[in-house]
C-alpha cells in the first residue's frame, strides 16, 4: 500500500499536483496548518481547505487530516491566544469553515512504526497529559486523539515562565507546537520504536534522518521551499519531489 505525506499547506494548492503524480496512492496524510497564510487571501485558503474536504468524503483514497497549530486556534471552543499569522479579520469565516468539518479532522494518525502529528511528541507531554505509565506506544495516536475530543486546550501552546523559547523549542511543548531539537531531545526513550513524521518547522529540503542525527524522525514542512514529501511503500520511506 502506498501512502503519501504532505506537509504544512498554508493554503497552497501544491497538494493536488503531487496527487496527480501520485495515482496510484491508497493513503494521503496532511499534517496540517491548512490556514495562515501571508500571501493567500483567506477566502481562497478556506477553498483550498474544503477541496481537500471534499476529496476526503468524495474520493475511494483515504484521507487524513491532522490539526496544525495554525488550525488549532481557530476551533470554537479554543480560546484565541494571538499567536504568529492569526487572521483576526477573517477568523469568523475560519472558524465557520473547522467547525463545519471538524469531525474529518483529527490530531494524530499512526500506522506500521510511523507516528504522523504536527510538530511531534515527546514524552514529557504524553506523561503530563496522559500519566506516567497511562500510555503505550501503540496507542499515541488513539490516545491523543481522545485527548484533543475531551481537552482541546491540552494541545494549546504553554507557558512555562520566562525561559519559554517563543517559538515552542521546550520539551514540554504540545505535539502541535514543540520544534526539533526538544523534540529529539525529549523523545530519545521512544525513537527506537517508532518513528515519528512531523512538519511544523519549515525546512527547506526533507533532512534525512541521518543527517538530523536522529535516525527516526523526518521533517517535512517544504512546501515553501523544495515542494518535497514523503511516500511510504513496503515499509520503506523514500523522500520524493514535486516535478
Amino acid at each position: 500500500m502506498k501512502t503519501v505525506i504532505i506537509g504544512d499547506i498554508h493554503g497552497r494548492q501544491t497538494w493536488s499536483a503531487i496527487l496527480i503524480e501520485n495515482t496510484d496512492a491508497k493513503r494521503i496524510i496532511f499534517v496540517g496548518d491548512y490556514f495562515d497564510s501571508s500571501t493567500i487571501p483567506y477566502r481562497d485558503q478556506i477553498q483550498n481547505f474544503k477541496n481537500i474536504i471534499q476529496l476526503k468524503e468524495h474520493s475511494s483514497i483515504e484521507i487524513i487530516m491532522l490539526i496544525g497549530n495554525h488550525d488549532h486556534h481557530y476551533f470554537p471552543d479554543v480560546i484565541k491566544d494571538n499567536m504568529s499569522k492569526y487572521q483576526s479579520q477573517s477568523s469568523q469565516a475560519i472558524i465557520e469553515a473547522i467547525s463545519e468539518n471538524r469531525h474529518h479532522l483529527q490530531m494524530a494518525y499512526q500506522f506500521n512504526n510511523i507516528l504522523c502529528t504536527h510538530a511531534g511528541v515527546g514524552k514529557t507531554f504524553l506523561d503530563r497529559e496522559l500519566g506516567i505509565h497511562s500510555w503505550t506506544i501503540e496507542n499515541i495516536a488513539n490516545d491523543l486523539n481522545t485527548l484533543f475530543k475531551l481537552n482541546p486546550l491540552a494541545f494549546k501552546f504553554k507557558n512555562f515562565g520566562i525561559k519559554t523559547d517563543p517559538t515552542g523549542d521546550n520539551i514540554g511543548q504540545t505535539p502541535i507546537w514543540i520544534r526539533p531539537i526538544s523534540l529529539m531531545l525529549d523523545a530519545i526513550s521512544l525513537k527506537d520504536k517508532i518513528i515519528q513524521v512531523v512538519g511544523h518547522t519549515q525546512m527547506h529540503n526533507i533532512p534525512t534522518p541521518e543527517e538530523m542525527g536522529s535516525g527516526r524522525f523526518y521533517f517535512i514542512d517544504t512546501l515553501g521551499g523544495s515542494c518535497e514529501y514523503l511516500v511510504v511503500r513496503n515499509g520503506n520511506i523514500d523522500i520524493a519531489r514535486l516535478l
